[in-house]
């Protein structure tokens, strides 16, 4: 196989993000836009020693899953994965990526519970993050690129966000605002960021930035109040000077109302700050906590929260629980968590500031012995040390864990095993329809216990 080939394919499988999976020649070949059993035209990109990657050129034969995509921009944005099949192949997928991570890397028999899913698949998200190129493009990245595809109005996002946006592309072009170069490390705009909140229905506006401030202040605040009207809750400047791919800095300067906007999850009422973890996808994560709280059996219990953001898990937890301790590290999310437990009225709730394994070591000297543990960790899943620590010195009942990544959870799974904790159950969510992304819940005890 030679690249330029164009050869026919059988599409027996699909990979993590989206790409059908064919064999020609004993050959592997990676085609995106496709489905499972399609029959299609592929033209050869990139040949490799034991793959290919093609370019679908024609469906030769459809699957019986394919529908015509619902977005113009699908085949060019890196967003959305799916977009090109029904949704209870898509829901199938993801049940058996997860499956097979934990059956593969976990080495364990046991299968998933069913899937949960709202079956929302559009206006679902409360957050959006956009990156700002030359010429003052606003949109997302292009699959596997730095290449800002403009976006007129994402499906995912509210139709709100792109008030927003339009607002915004209007004071860059009245101010000749300049963007930032990520070559040279100059520039001032670097990301325009939207956060919602459904039941207040306020909106946060936050301008990431390489400097100190920004020109026309009071212009942009005027175009996003008549572009929001009473939505507009918050207009924030986010300083990131560091020439790197992370898109928040870790100071905020406030140039419109509050700096925070409020939302309720699961009876819980929390302030959100621009920093601040929150799902993407409250209507899924109020069903994903529901059942993170039967894993735990939280009567009367101590817990403690690991990766615990504003502490959304712990304190739907709070008012059943005997106790509950909260560790994070990023210090907005601390003092949001604070506040939440204040707001309401839970005063059985401690939060913590500082590194997961630093934290772990603090409290382990505190004599700490939670009988629950939440692990709520980054893709990256949990460090070694921290699982160590659980494990050996906490020794808890249950840990409960909640994974965007089937892949690390899995192989945390099989660390924790090897410490005396079995998997007992666990249970894919689809927050993030129509992308490859899919959320897991696991309920694993300790071996000498038996519920």
């Amino acid at each position: 196989m030679n690249k330029n080939d164009v050869v026919t394919l059988d599409v027996f499988d699909t990979t993590e993000d989206g790409s059908g999976i064919g064999r020609y020649e004993n050959m592997i070949v990676f085609v995106p836009l496709t489905a499972v059993g399609d029959t299609v035209s592929v033209k050869i990109i990139k040949v490799f020693k034991n793959y290919a990657i093609g370019k679908l050129i024609e469906v030769l034969t459809p699957s019986k899953d394919r529908i015509i995509p619902d977005c113009e921009y699908f085949s060019k944005c890196g967003g959305c994965s799916f977009r090109h099949i029904n949704y209870d192949c898509e829901l199938a997928l993801k049940s058996k990526r997860v499956e097979d991570c934990i059956k593969r890397i976990a080495k364990t028999d046991l299968s998933p519970e069913p899937v949960v899913a709202d079956r929302k698949t559009l206006r679902y998200r409360n957050k959006t993050q956009l990156p700002i190129g030359e010429g003052g493009s606003i949109g997302f990245f292009a699959n596997h690129s730095h290449r800002i595809i403009e976006i007129d109005d994402c499906l995912l996002q509210p139709s709100s966000f792109k008030d927003a946006v339009d607002a915004f592309k209007d004071w860059m072009t009245k101010t000749g605002v300049t963007v930032f170069d990520g070559q040279s490390g100059q520039g001032l705009l670097r990301h325009f960021y939207l956060r919602s909140a459904e039941d207040s229905k306020s909106i946060m506006a936050v301008i990431v930035i390489n400097g100190d401030d920004i020109p026309d202040k009071e212009y942009l605040i005027s175009v996003l109040k008549n572009a929001l009207g009473e939505k507009l809750k918050s207009v924030m400047l986010n300083i990131n000077k560091k020439n790197n791919n992370v898109i928040l800095g870790h100071e905020n300067k406030l140039i419109f109302g509050d700096g925070y906007i409020t939302d309720t999850i699961c009876g819980i009422k929390v302030n959100l700050s621009a920093n601040s973890f929150y799902q993407v996808n409250k209507c899924m994560a109020q069903l994903l906590y529901n059942k993170a709280k039967v894993y735990a059996n939280p009567e009367n219990a101590d817990i403690l929260d690991l990766y615990c953001g504003t502490g959304t898990i712990g304190l739907t937890m709070a008012k059943t629980a005997k106790s509950v301790i909260g560790v994070e590290i990023v210090k907005d999310a601390v003092k949001d968590a604070i506040e939440n437990a204040r707001i309401n009225g839970i005063d059985n709730a401690e939060f913590i500031c500082g590194d997961a394994s630093f934290a772990v070591g603090e409290l382990k000297k505190r004599n700490i012995k939670p009988d629950v543990v939440i692990l709520d960790p980054p893709r990256k899943g949990c460090e070694s040390s921290v699982l160590e620590i659980v494990a050996n010195d906490f020794r808890p009942k249950r840990i409960v864990y909640v994974s965007c990544n089937p892949a690390t959870l899995a192989r945390d799974v099989l660390f924790l095993n090897s410490l005396g904790y079995n998997l007992k159950e666990y249970t894919p969510f689809d927050l993030f329809p129509r992308t490859a992304h899919i959320e897991t819940v696991g309920l694993l005890f300790r071996n000498d216990m038996n519920s």
